[in-house]
């Protein structure tokens, strides 16, 4: 967030009437904003909509995300409007900065249909006071997308983000749909869609099994054949405990552990919770990881730098300028950035939607009250609270702060638990990139260009 950014009322009341607006036009269809402003509030923060729930068109394999269908059962999986509206209400009035983003993901939040989205925009300019900014963004398998969609998206500047993990033998090992069947082709084609209307767009993609020791291939592929400029690469690593691990290793979609009894299209899985200590045969390695990293790592920063941006290396960069990253897994803390099922639910983070991480529901409370709550500020807090002294003495934690809680499930080398699943990997990374990141930085502090580095780099001696 930019320091310099103006701030504006925290009464949503008297945002509205300064916008020369009738308060009547805004019913109140939920809590009043808390007032005064909560102790612990955060001044911004980000909630990650899911107007679908879980529900989603495609069945890929790793996606854990499908087994939270079963919070919900017998729900229609649809955002009703007055909650759309309430959502987006709360949202706006709840930011102290002028610049918010309004996110939606899913399951597939496309399968809600382009009029939906046309009422959040309209909500969205119901609700927003003067001066304020906002940024709109969704996540998306693509396979829904039509020259339509994409116009919407550019005409309302929204940042498409679509999930893709590599050429087609990689993509498809994973990525399929309802009947097994591959995605790749769809994916590609809604790239072309997104490029022809001039959409922005980034890709979003998984690092597992399948592509985990093909990354400067995949990089390629995304550079020169998706003509992607904006990309990030995600690892998938899939919890699962004794009980559990075969069954996870047959995956999360609805054509996996079918048995007798269920019914047609009911799938045996259990709801994907962050517990036990062992890892689906499709997880990354923490090895893997580092090297997918590494190597895509050394061909940007010979090629790429200043053309095409990766989310990892972006925020390392800011690590080692000493500016906080953008990337809530290497912030210090975290608890700013929330997630919103279908129904108002709001839980404490997109990757802890179980019971135990609800917060409550939009209709009963008000978010900016959820999110200023002691149960939210402790769980945040705790990304801090509980690292293992292996982590606190590691020199390259001020870029990587123990990465996000829900992969801290092993033991460090002396027996103490708490340690990140993929340090290994982050370890050789960034203890990699040191060289050319001190570099960067050095440029960027002088005011200069960080794609200098490229040819000081490239320099004998």
């Amino acid at each position: 967030m930019d320091p310099s950014r103006a701030f504006v009322p925290a009464d949503a009341l008297t945002a509205r009437r300064s916008a020369g607006l009738d308060p009547a036009t805004f019913p109140a269809t939920g809590p009043a904003l808390p007032s005064p402003r909560p102790d612990g509030a955060p001044a911004s923060f980000h909630v990650l909509a899911k107007p679908t729930g879980a529900v989603c068109n495609l069945d890929c394999t790793y996606c854990f995300f499908l087994s939270k269908e079963s919070l919900y059962p017998g729900s229609p999986f649809r955002m009703a409007d007055d909650l759309l509206e309430l959502y987006i209400r709360q949202v706006i009035e709840s930011q102290a900065a002028d610049f918010v983003t309004i996110a939606w993901q899913g399951g597939e939040p496309t399968l809600m249909g382009l009029d939906f989205f046309r009422r959040a925009m309209d909500l969205v300019e119901r609700h927003r006071p003067p001066g304020m900014a906002i940024e709109h963004s969704i996540q998306t398998n693509g396979t829904l997308l039509t020259p339509e969609w994409a116009e919407f998206f550019r005409d309302n500047h929204v940042l498409v983000g679509l999930s893709m993990d590599g050429p087609p033998d990689i993509h498809d090992r994973y990525r399929v749909d309802k009947g097994g069947k591959p995605t790749h082709a769809k994916v590609l084609r809604a790239a072309r869609i997104l490029q022809a209307a001039g959409t922005d767009f980034n890709i979003l993609c998984t690092v597992h099994a399948a592509n985990a020791d093909r990354g400067p291939e995949v990089y390629r592929y995304f550079r020169d054949e998706v003509g992607a400029r904006y990309l990030q690469f995600i690892p998938i690593v899939e919890r699962a405990t004794p009980e559990t691990i075969d069954v996870a290793n047959a995956g999360w979609g609805d054509r996996a552990g079918k048995g007798p009894g269920k019914g047609p299209g009911k799938a045996e899985r259990p709801l994907y919770t962050l517990e036990g200590g062992l890892v689906t045969e499709r997880s990354v390695t923490p090895d893997g990881w580092g090297r997918f990293l590494i190597g895509i790592f050394d061909e940007w920063v010979q090629k790429d730098v200043g053309t095409v941006f990766v989310q990892a290396f972006d925020a390392a960069l800011a690590s080692w300028v000493g500016t906080s990253p953008a990337v809530c897994i290497f912030a210090e803390t975290c608890g700013n950035a929330v997630a919103l099922e279908h129904t108002g639910d709001l839980y404490s983070c997109d990757h802890f939607v179980e019971p135990k991480f609800k917060l409550g529901n939009i209709r009963e409370r008000h978010m900016l009250a959820m999110l200023a709550s002691p149960e939210q500020r402790a769980f945040g807090e705790a990304k801090r609270d509980t690292l293992p002294r292996y982590c606190r003495e590691c020199p390259v934690r001020f870029a990587c702060h123990g990465e996000c809680p829900r992969n801290r499930f092993i033991d460090t080398p002396d027996g103490e638990p708490g340690l990140n699943y993929l340090c290994a990997g982050y370890k050789a990374f960034f203890t990699h990139v040191d060289r050319p990141m001190r570099l960067m930085a050095d440029l960027l502090r002088r005011g200069r260009f960080a794609d200098e580095a490229m040819a000081i780099l490239a320099a004998p001696g």
